[in-house]
């Protein structure tokens, strides 16, 4: 008989309900996304997102018990995103999490929005076998993770200042080109070329494989602030792609040296900006010229969904690991 594990997802501004069986296999996975109401923004507005998580959450968990052909008790457990992210958005998804687990006597699994990233891994790719590494990159999170099996993580590195998402969320903003920043700035950048400015590439002292991006985000800002000073034309494209470059190599090199620092094979990758072209590029060639195996989820599976977060429900369901009624977000959540 298969474990189904219901998987709610709600830390930012998708309001996502998926049902996963056995840790692998996706029956549904809804996802209502709010992009065209943030875009005029600019950015998400937390208590916007808040609101529409409560008024789509209902919505997304019965089409996903519908898609899935299932009903509430079938269930094996709930699992639930509690940390890190908007704390209004996360209320919303644990508050219904807990009101369904009492109602259906159900166990309820408490998830780390980064371990469910990670674990779109195997959804994706079911046959790989920890310990592998892994980079995390989103809007809100550089990670690099050494995973030694689905519930137990190492962090090797992380950014020191804005993670490699945000810094192309801003960099989209200057370039006039929008909101949500990284497939826009993905999209331009195959126009331009990646070697035509030269962006600093920062590299921390004492052998450290963190992360620096505000440097790059700056020296962006002050090249576009000059030419516009000396009325010179901008290349759009030419800045977008290098850019990119610039951040994608950081993320890449500091990768690999963490897998040849654990003595490690394979290389994942997870989170929004893993869906970014050239840095899947650059890390394939770099594992293939360096014998390291690369994995990564399809996009629908890097973004923020429900599938991810009852994937790693999974594995805490075999570990028993509950949470009582009285779990509650924690917007900080550390790794």
């Amino acid at each position: 008989m298969s474990t189904l594990i219901l998987g709610i997802e709600s830390s930012c501004d998708e309001t996502s309900a998926a049902i996963v069986a056995d840790g692998n296999r996706v029956l549904s996975n809804v996802i209502n996304s709010q992009i065209d109401l943030h875009k005029i923004y600019g950015g998400v507005v937390p208590e916007i997102a808040s609101r529409k998580h409560i008024e789509n959450i209902s919505y997304v968990v019965d089409e996903a018990l519908k898609q899935a052909q299932i009903n509430f008790n079938d269930l094996s457990a709930i699992a639930v995103t509690y940390g890190p992210g908007l704390v209004g958005a996360l209320l919303v998804g644990v508050s219904y999490a807990k009101a369904l687990a009492y109602a259906l006597d159900k166990p309820l699994i408490p998830i780390h929005h980064i371990r469910g990233h990670i674990t779109a891994n195997a959804i994706a790719n079911p046959d790989i076998r920890p310990p592998f590494i892994c980079l995390v990159a989103s809007g809100g999170h550089s990670h690099i993770v050494r995973i030694d099996d689905y519930t137990h993580f190492k962090v090797l590195a992380r950014t020191r200042d804005d993670a490699a998402g945000e810094a192309f969320d801003k960099i989209a903003r200057v370039l006039g080109l929008g909101y949500p920043g990284g497939p826009k700035i993905d999209n331009l950048a195959k126009e331009g070329t990646k070697d035509a400015i030269n962006f600093p590439r920062v590299q921390m002292a004492e052998g450290s494989l963190d992360f620096s991006f505000s440097g790059v985000k700056t020296a962006v800002i002050n090249y576009l602030h000059k030419a516009e000073q000396a009325h010179q034309t901008i290349n759009k494209a030419d800045v977008a792609a290098s850019f990119q470059d610039a951040v994608c190599e950081a993320l890449c090199t500091h990768t690999l040296e963490a897998a040849r620092r654990e003595n490690l094979s394979t290389i994942t990758l997870a989170g929004g900006v893993a869906c970014n072209s050239r840095l899947r590029e650059m890390m394939d060639g770099l594992c293939k010229n360096n014998s390291l195996r690369l994995c990564y989820p399809p996009p629908i599976l890097c973004t923020d969904n429900g599938a991810m977060i009852a994937a790693a429900g999974y594995f805490s369901f075999l570990n028993k690991d509950f949470a009582g009624l009285d779990l509650n977000a924690v917007p900080n959540l550390p790794l």
